[in-house]
């Protein structure tokens, strides 16, 4: 018996095909555009979605038969926008996560619910679900009158895949319209979301069944009709579930084009520090706390494109080794889309600071590597406020294919860090790991048992103490930038006005 996980990316959709012994057969993925028309915007076509899913999907099948597929699981990025008519046609472009046009409407949120943080275990930002739906309802009204369908990302590849209308309690818990303590849509967000409970479809738990492959999507995808997909669940806790992070106290920390540090809560716990998302687990009764980076690897990715066009990730990475800590005084603040955790702000830019004739390129790669653990550390470092006691964490994501940047990451954070095998299957594992116990009924003790480690990273002592006086230092550097941005951001805003006038 084998079942498919897919997990729909910012960049790319991947699929891998698993038996039941949770051994990954084949993987594929395919890719699909950004479009940033405006500044702080960030929107992708959902057809784009669903065709690079079906072409990843008719890839990974290759060499195995449809008649063994018994199951599909579902994960993705979390909190996009996805709109449709009555006819159930796609109204406009998908508003993303890492999208920043809604700063105004989370300020009109928190003052017409004052009370929001019991209310959803989450502070308003502006990639979230319900600010967008405010910006909508004010900026493109036109196509707020038509909208019938409230879809998250991965729940419009369901709707495709099945005829469904389902989203699962994680991936909703990032929408600001779910109560996540009562694991059930909030009544006083819907009421000052001006949308009805039905516009959201059924909502369930990320291991029961959602529906089942329709003939005109399986035609397409090459596989039976009927096959059983279940809830699945957002990128992030399906990353958990993935690496088997479902018990209290197991922490995640995930290097994809954002950074995410996610750790296992025991019961719900309202962690009220500002940054920190309480969020909904992918199995029933189970919730965390969780810090994101909206760049990280994806800071990565912009510094290789411009600076370092030549050169691969392990290059990159291996170059930073005779470079001191601290990269001579050189600090990169990796806000390329604005920041989440800790600052919740969708207007900071990013910066080189310090820069002087000495540093070569190594010094810039050395310098983006620590400013994203650096900024990572922030998440940790609430979550240990708040009382969470992290003396490990398992890590996976792309990043993790450099040893120099782990054990760079391992002293930041002073805590070991543990790669798991199949880190780099991410989110598309704990979906197919979803699939398998709800569509073939194995046990959630057997499925998401935390894979074999391949390595350690223990911190080391005399590091760990120096990166403490440069996180110092990283921080300091924010109040300043963000007076920058901010000023950046009013004089664009007095350039465009002054355009409209003439």
């Amino acid at each position: 018996m084998l079942v498919l996980g897919i997990d729909l990316g910012t960049s790319s959709c991947k699929t891998i095909l698993v038996n039941q012994n949770g051994k990954i057969l084949n993987f594929a993925s395919a890719h699909y555009p950004l479009m940033t028309p405006h500044a702080h915007w960030s929107e992708q076509n959902p057809e784009d979605w669903w065709e690079a899913m079906a072409e990843s999907v008719r890839q990974v099948m290759l060499g195995y038969s449809a008649e063994e597929v018994k199951g599909i699981g579902l994960s993705g990025q979390m909190s996009g926008l996805v709109l449709l008519d009555q006819k159930d046609q796609v109204l406009r472009p998908a508003i993303l996560w890492n999208d920043g046009r809604a700063q105004k409407e989370c300020e009109i949120l928190s003052q017409k619910i004052p009370h929001i943080l019991k209310e959803t275990g989450n502070y308003p930002v502006s990639g979230l679900v319900a600010p967008k739906l405010l910006w909508l309802q004010q900026h493109e009204p036109h196509v707020w009158e038509k909208v019938k369908t409230v879809l998250l990302p991965k729940d419009y590849l369901r709707f495709k895949l099945s005829g469904e209308k389902v989203t699962d309690v994680a991936d909703g818990s990032l929408t600001l319209l779910l109560n996540v303590e009562n694991r059930a849509w909030s009544p006083a967000l819907l009421d000052v979301c001006n949308i009805d409970q039905s516009y959201l479809g059924t909502l369930i738990e990320g291991n029961e069944l959602s529906g089942r492959l329709s003939s005109q999507a399986s035609e397409k995808l090459n596989l039976k009709t009927g096959i059983p997909v279940v809830g699945g669940a957002g990128d992030q806790p399906a990353a958990a579930i993935g690496v088997g992070c479902i018990s209290p106290g197991q922490t995640l920390i995930s290097l994809g084009t954002s950074g995410v540090v996610l750790s296992v809560t025991k019961n719900y716990q309202n962690n009220d520090e500002r940054g920190l998302n309480n969020c909904c687990h992918a199995l029933p009764n189970a919730w965390y706390h969780m810090g994101v980076m909206l760049s990280a690897a994806g800071s990565l990715q912009w510094y290789r494109d411009t600076c370092a066009v030549d050169l691969d990730f392990n290059t990159v990475c291996e170059a930073t080794k005779h470079i001191p800590i601290g990269s001579e005084g050189l600090i990169f603040l990796p806000y390329l889309s604005g920041e989440r955790t800790p600052y919740c702000d969708p207007y900071l830019r990013g910066a080189f600071i310090g820069l002087s004739r000495k540093h070569e390129q190594a010094h810039l790669s050395r310098a983006v590597l620590e400013g994203i653990g650096m900024g990572l550390y922030q998440s940790l470092a609430l979550m240990k406020k708040s009382g969470a006691k992290i003396t490990e964490a398992v890590i996976n994501g792309a990043g993790t294919q450099s040893a120099v940047w782990m054990q760079m990451l391992a002293d930041i954070f002073n805590i070991t860090l543990i790669l798991p095998e199949k880190a780099e299957a991410g989110p598309a594992l704990g979906a197919a790991r979803l699939a398998l116990i709800g569509c073939i009924g194995m046990p959630i003790s057997e499925v998401c048992a935390m894979g074999k480690p391949i390595q350690y990273f223990e911190p080391q002592a005399e590091a760990s103490e120096l990166y403490q006086i440069k996180i110092k230092q990283f921080q300091s550097v924010y109040p300043l930038l963000k007076e920058y941005s901010h000023a950046l951001l009013a004089e664009n805003c007095h350039a465009k006005a002054e355009q409209l006038v003439v």
